[in-house]
């Protein structure tokens, strides 16, 4: 299994709750000062190096328009890490096709990540949360389409080594497209997708071999996506998929004691408190089949970070895996719970910092962690034996898990 350290680059100084109305899209900008800005800034990148120092990997994301995430340009803080981290592998979850409109740029852009970086992109794509149509302008009807057609051509970028060539696309029209430099991974860097509830989407990423990652998501929820992958397969005749091809994030926070611990995933747990938007800005008409709209402005929607799962606080965060904290052979035996509850993963992307936690905190953290807790769980989330037909392999013993992916790929 691998693991990385997430922040999302907060902006926690906000004003008192009845004074706004939403974090996303309209929180005037205002609310923003420069100077603590410009030092949360370092300080969150300065956790990434840690992250690096103690053997974790970094993952990063971006979003617009928001407090929750001062990350508005995932490329820029990645390549600032491709030169100032040594080992860690580097994610970024990810760059949104669909509202920045130029794949070539995109491409181009992750290329120079994984030169700079000696090959340790790991390069992940999303079509974008509801929030951030309203700043592009993009249309939400035509948002997963777009992803797709922009993965094909940048893929398709990054392996033509001949000379341009052109591309005429439903959404993309392209002339001499002969993308300098090439990735330092060959044929490409590993991608990366999201997604909620979309199975057929998630199957359609794991066929083709990228890896699939769900965020703060309860593990049944888990549980239901990850077998219908695996049932797609089985039906399409495919190999089944091996665990690291399957990504879950959650909130995390190790302490010497359950009463640091507590107090620690409170902090990170502002992430969910704090997330406040407007019902107009949550699902777009078009974003989503009509029945999860609906579902979406009457708070019923079962996903990870809605209004009817905030409601439960965070023991139901605990209990269902969203949240896993504790003292180190505590937050070991949740991860392996949590591993054989959705069936397996091999990816672990944890996010240990949110709200105004500060460095020493999210440091003792990050330590405890790396040092306590991944020595115990970093041999699960191996290939799974291949017994053909899954309900034949469910019935047979599972092999030794053995390691995760190589750390790096074969140099251009």
């Amino acid at each position: 299994m691998d693991f990385y350290h997430f922040t999302e680059f907060p902006w926690p100084h906000l004003p008192p709750d009845d004074q706004f109305t939403s974090m996303r899209v309209n929180l005037p900008s205002r609310v923003y000062d420069p100077k603590i800005g410009a030092d949360l800034y370092n300080m969150y990148l300065d956790q990434h190096v840690l992250a690096d120092e103690l053997g974790l990997n970094c993952m990063v994301n971006e979003h617009h328009q928001t407090a929750t995430c001062m990350n508005s340009a995932a490329p820029l803080s990645l390549a600032i890490l491709a030169r100032i981290t040594k080992n860690a592998r580097l994610c970024i979850l990810g760059n949104p096709p669909a509202n920045r409109r130029d794949p070539i740029r995109i491409a181009e852009e992750m290329a120079m990540v994984d030169n700079i970086s000696h090959g340790r992109l790991e390069c992940g794509f999303v079509r974008g949360v509801p929030y951030e149509l309203f700043a592009s302008n993009a249309n939400p009807t035509e948002t997963g389409e777009r992803l797709w057609e922009s993965i094909d051509l940048i893929i398709k970028a990054w392996t033509t080594h001949d000379g341009p060539f052109n591309y005429e696309g439903k959404w993309v029209h392209k002339r001499q497209v002969n993308v300098w430099p090439r990735p330092y991974q060959q044929p490409h860097p590993q991608i990366w997708l999201t997604g909620g509830s979309d199975i057929n989407h998630a199957t359609k990423a794991i066929v083709r071999g990228h890896t699939f990652c769900m965020f703060l998501t309860p593990a049944d929820k888990m549980r239901a996506m990850f077998d219908g992958v695996r049932e797609n397969c089985d039906k399409a005749g495919l190999p089944q998929p091996a665990d690291e091809q399957f990504g879950f994030m959650p909130l995390v926070f190790v302490g010497e004691t359950e009463e640091e611990a507590r107090k620690g995933i409170e902090q990170v747990f502002w992430y969910v408190t704090h997330n406040k938007s407007e019902p107009q800005f949550r699902a777009p008409p078009g974003y989503v089949e009509t029945e999860m709209y609906a579902n979406f402005l009457s708070g019923k929607f079962s996903g990870g970070r809605t209004d009817a799962i905030r409601r439960l606080g965070i023991e139901y965060f605990r209990e269902h895996h969203v949240a896993i904290y504790g003292t180190p052979d505590s937050v070991v035996k949740q991860i392996k719970s949590a591993f054989r509850k959705t069936g397996g993963f091999g990816q672990f992307l944890a996010m240990m910092h949110s709200g105004a936690m500060d460095f020493k905190t999210t440091a003792k953290c990050m330590k405890l962690f790396a040092e306590e807790v991944v020595p115990q769980v970093k041999h699960l989330g191996g290939k799974r034996p291949q017994f053909g037909p899954l309900s034949e392999w469910k019935k047979k013993p599972k092999a030794k898990p053995g390691a995760g992916r190589n750390g790096k790929r074969k140099a251009a």
